[in-house]
């Protein structure tokens, strides 16, 4: 059976596609609507014929991979930055595109990403509209405080100002006229998006019942019943992983380095990973420093030393490891000594 190739380059109304035979030659090009009609009809003009096909990561790839899933055009999905890495062109345009996509694909040189099932992005769009409400949370939060500090006003001596006496501290106040509308405008908005995030969560934590390694992450020190589900659905499966650095650079943990001339610096974390697991260890590692002496040492000595900021990097590093091992194992997380390491001399 004979096999062609189909670069898609995927836009919001349509996609420009290029369809190639195994010796290059471009037999079908042209751009289709985005339906799942327009790729039917585009496939029954080729009968008998093996199909694979790849569209490049953008912000609503999901439902054109699925459309192409649904059609058995075996579709991969492409690493956009490391398609230009590797085929960056001077012109471009959308027919360029689409036949670099189906030459990249022809050969096998196509970066692809790891997809998860349908579902398990769906969820994940879930877990991260309840991260988008906690971020719009903070800044409400944030413009209170700027309301009252404006005002000169004396916070109630409390450690959570939207606690119960804080609150209702803010619900006794007088202030003049414009800056009182907006304060309980603003108290208002916070007590939606905080149901709305009452909400949210209870629905996270009935998905992710369904992963039975919750549990070994709910073990870690600082992950707990909120950072858990971050991680169980970004991970989906721990043994798409073939070791821990890979692990830790995937969850954006890992450092650049750049080594030329015998000589070896390190920078910054990497930009190209996932930022919510990046997100997700590091609020748990400050939450680690607090409750696990373990973590709490480890810290300290690395503070001493780095400082605070590359410190709890580094902590949080050091739990992602942690938590590729338990899962890779299977086991829950132990609490152990800190023990600091000391080279023996060899006389």
């Amino acid at each position: 059976m004979e096999k062609l190739f189909i670069g898609i380059d995927h836009h919001k109304k349509y996609c420009q596609v290029c369809i190639m035979n195994p010796q290059g030659q471009i037999i079908w090009e042209n751009s289709i609507p985005n339906s799942q009609e327009a790729f039917t009809s585009l496939k029954a003009q080729f009968p008998n014929v093996e199909f694979s096909s790849v569209i490049e990561t953008s912000r609503n790839w999901g439902m054109l991979y699925d459309v192409l899933d649904d059609l058995g055009l075996h579709p991969v999905l492409a690493h956009s930055t490391k398609v230009r890495w590797i085929a960056e062109s001077r012109i471009k345009t959308d027919k360029i595109d689409a036949r670099v996509l189906a030459s990249l694909l022809r050969v096998d040189l196509i970066p692809a990403i790891h997809v998860p099932p349908r579902e398990v992005r769906r969820q994940k769009t879930l877990l991260r509209q309840r991260l988008w409400l906690v971020s719009e949370q903070t800044r409400i939060k944030n413009r209170i405080h700027d309301l009252i500090d404006r005002n000169h006003l004396a916070a109630p001596d409390r450690s959570d100002l939207f606690g119960t006496a804080g609150r209702t501290w803010m619900n006794h106040l007088a202030l003049p006229d414009v800056d009182q509308k907006l304060l309980v405008s603003q108290l208002s908005m916070l007590d939606h998006i905080r149901l709305q995030i009452k909400q949210t969560t209870l629905w996270i934590q009935e998905i992710v019942k369904a992963y039975p390694f919750a549990k070994i992450l709910e073990t870690l020190p600082g992950l707990g019943p909120l950072l858990t589900p971050v991680v169980a659905l970004e991970i989906y499966t721990i043994d798409r992983f073939p070791s821990v650095t890979r692990f830790v650079s995937f969850c954006g943990l890992a450092i650049s380095t750049y080594s030329s001339g015998g000589k070896t610096y390190h920078g910054h974390l990497i930009p190209q990973a996932n930022r919510y697991l990046r997100y997700a260890f590091v609020e748990a590692a400050w939450s680690a420093v607090r409750h696990s002496p373990y973590f709490s040492a480890y810290f300290k000595r690395l503070a001493f030393r780095l400082g605070r900021p590359k410190a709890i990097v580094a902590v949080a590093r050091k739990l992602c490891q942690i938590a590729y091992q338990c899962l890779k194992e299977q086991r829950p997380y132990e609490e152990r000594p800190y023990k600091l390491f000391r080279p023996v001399a060899i006389t």
